[in-house]
């Protein structure tokens, strides 16, 4: 395998765990201690880390040195383990300035098998309240959340409005969405699409039921 072959393998897995993170080129430089430019030139595949970096980039990350390096299928084939599982950010509140979803309050992590997680970045948020009662989502129960900016018409969503979190159950009609809660007694709320107050952060994927 030649270098630029090197390059171009090691550019696709910085990339990909850079973004697992929810981090910006900036944000990444400054937890290595390098520049901006460095980060956006290993992204390009015009060059790779020193050692030193590399080591500090599978501290971070928890990678193996040698699997930045090895073409994997999917992200979570970055990580060694003896089990099946990962754990995923359980996310408290996002930050949705300039366009980029940037997760600011983890409130833990969940092990989660890779098997629900294939295809797309995942997380977790926790329900809150009784506006989801109907689609059996409860008080306390943990949400597996597909980071999308849209759904289909009828899907059940993670939304930010004002950077706090909701799960809506999005429909669409021209320029308008319609956000339905699954409980008779709680009213639609009636948005439009170029309101940048809102946002689709991702899809609902599974419910865990809080025991």
């Amino acid at each position: 395998m030649g270098d630029k072959n090197i390059q171009e393998i090691f550019a696709t897995n910085i990339h990909k765990l850079r973004k697992s993170k929810s981090m910006t080129q900036g944000d990444l430089a400054e937890v290595l201690g390098v520049g901006v430019s460095t980060i956006s030139d290993w992204e390009k595949a015009k060059k790779y880390p020193r050692a030193g970096v590399i080591e500090k980039i599978s501290s971070y990350f928890g990678v193996a040195k040698n699997k930045l390096f090895e073409e994997q299928a999917d992200l979570f084939d970055l990580y060694d383990s003896d089990d099946d599982v990962i754990n995923l950010p359980i996310v408290g509140r996002v930050s949705c300035g300039n366009g980029i979803t940037v997760f600011e309050e983890i409130d833990g992590y969940e092990e989660t098998p890779k098997t629900w997680v294939r295809g797309g970045d995942h997380f977790y948020v926790r329900a809150s309240g009784d506006s989801m009662i109907n689609a059996r989502i409860h008080d306390g129960d943990l949400l597996l959340i597909k980071k999308q900016d849209d759904v289909e018409d009828g899907e059940i969503a993670a939304i930010t409005i004002d950077e706090q979190i909701f799960l809506k159950r999005v429909f669409k009609s021209n320029d308008m969405i319609i956000l339905q809660s699954e409980n008779s007694e709680i009213p639609p709320m009636f948005k439009t699409e170029n309101d940048g107050h809102i946002r689709i952060i991702g899809k609902l994927k599974k419910i865990v039921i809080d025991m």
